[in-house]
């Protein structure tokens, strides 16, 4: 899951602010970035919602994200 890193980078967040902001812990959201554990879709959702993307988007078959910056 590249762009999780995209994004949270894009938004020069740490993986800690994602797990105060979120509620996923960091070893898992960094286990989601580095590609060796996949988030369900509760989580997918969770994860498109907070960084306004779709869940198109964040499993790759969307090229662009939702929002234009």
């Amino acid at each position: 899951m590249n762009r999780l890193k995209e994004l949270r980078e894009k938004q020069s967040l740490t993986l800690d602010d994602i797990e105060l902001k979120t509620g996923i812990k960091r070893a898992t959201f960094s286990r989601y970035e580095n590609g060796k554990s996949e988030p369900n879709i509760a989580t997918l959702i969770k994860l498109a919602d907070y960084f306004d993307v779709s869940v198109d988007y964040l499993i790759g078959h969307e090229k662009t994200p939702n929002h234009v910056e």
